[in-house]
């Protein structure tokens, strides 16, 4: 589904992604595995269009999308729930989630509202409620039910666990489980590596803008660097 070929990011003139290359296919679930600063959000954000690459290629469906703003990509079919769910605080909980929807059709708003709903409940009991004072996990479940709104076919997850408590991540991780079930694709950023793999179908690893390792992933959680490094075994 999706392929990127060498891939070169720079801020400025600090280069952070250096020939990044990675497959995703259809229906699977893929972890980005890497330390803070390693050039996994960054990845993330030239994927979703958000920041412009130096070079390389993204083919989406075997179409090159790279040349797409990141509203085209939208319409295309990748949706991004970013790092520290970036909510609209003010707005109701419906509304964060009708503006998931604006690149379709008004009249599919209502069902896909009610999908995501049904997915999390303690979104549909505050659905009139500023999105700004939900609890953390509320809010993660409101920004990946507003990328779901868009009906992706794939999804970039960034940090879903992020400050969640434990309870919290298990249901966010189950659901990012019943999300492929439904036919959604996904690429998973997550700093709970243990928790990333258990879930993820395979892996790559990233260090230093540049990726080190990539496998399946009960390979990558038996390899000895990976368990040194991100496992603590």
């Amino acid at each position: 589904m999706l392929k990127i070929e060498d891939i070169v990011c720079r801020y400025g003139r600090i280069e952070v992604l250096h020939g990044v290359s990675l497959e995703i296919g259809a229906g699977e679930i893929v972890s980005l595995v890497g330390s803070n600063g390693a050039g996994k959000t960054t990845l993330m954000r030239v994927i979703s269009g958000i920041l412009p690459m130096a070079s390389g290629r993204i083919l989406f469906d075997d179409q090159e999308i790279e040349g797409l703003p990141a509203h085209l990509r939208v319409a295309r079919g990748i949706a991004q729930v970013p790092e520290a769910r970036q909510v609209f605080a003010p707005l109701s909980v419906d509304d964060n989630l009708r503006l998931g929807a604006f690149r379709r059709r008004a009249a599919d708003a209502p069902h896909d509202i009610d999908r995501v709903y049904t997915l999390f409940p303690a979104l549909a009991e505050r659905r009139t409620q500023a999105a700004g004072n939900l609890s953390g996990g509320q809010q993660q479940m409101l920004a990946m039910g507003r990328a779901l709104m868009s009906n992706p076919r794939l999804l970039l997850l960034d940090e879903p666990s992020m400050g969640l408590a434990p309870v919290l991540v298990d249901q966010i991780l189950d659901t990012v489980v019943s999300l492929r079930k439904d036919g959604v694709t996904i690429l998973l950023v997550e700093q709970n590596v243990n928790a990333a793999l258990a879930i993820a179908d395979r892996a790559y690893v990233l260090e230093t803008g540049r990726i080190v390792l990539s496998g399946s992933s009960a390979t990558l959680a038996n390899d000895p660097r990976v368990r040194e490094a991100y496992l603590g075994l």
